[in-house]
């Protein structure tokens, strides 16, 4: 399950990764879980911080953002299945201070003798995912 902080409470989230929306990389609340960040501190004990990121290249921007997308998902997907009995992962960001962005950039190259546009596209900074287990 993956949780994240709103304020004093720790809801439990999906994920919501959209190559068009405004914010990318989001998640939305799940109600399967919630508790207060004070009682989570004191029943979780943090176990391991991933740093994770993505890199996608490609002829067409939105299918490139797409694929950057579906690999950071793929990276929490393989996390989560991993996780043991009680464990929970939580991201681990502050909004607006260290939110992880698409980042994007194109170059000209010449295909077949026309001009084209190629992008490449990457996370940063990093999304960072914490695990903890149940003390």
């Amino acid at each position: 399950m993956i949780v994240r902080q709103y304020g004093e409470s720790i809801e439990s989230v999906e994920i919501a990764f959209d190559s068009n929306a405004l914010n990318e990389i989001a998640f939305r609340k799940s109600q399967a879980f919630s508790m207060s960040a004070d009682e989570f501190h004191a029943r979780y004990v943090r176990r391991q911080e991933y740093s994770l990121t993505s890199h996608a290249e490609g002829h067409v921007h939105g299918e490139t953002e797409q694929a950057l997308l579906d690999g950071l998902e793929a990276q929490i997907g393989e996390i989560e299945d991993v996780l043991e009995e009680g464990e929970l992962l939580m991201v681990d960001r502050r909004q607006g201070v260290d939110y992880p962005k698409t980042r994007g950039r194109q170059k000209n190259i010449v295909v077949e003798g026309e001009n084209r546009l190629y992008f490449y596209a990457s996370v940063d900074p990093p999304l960072r995912m914490v695990r903890y287990r149940k003390s």
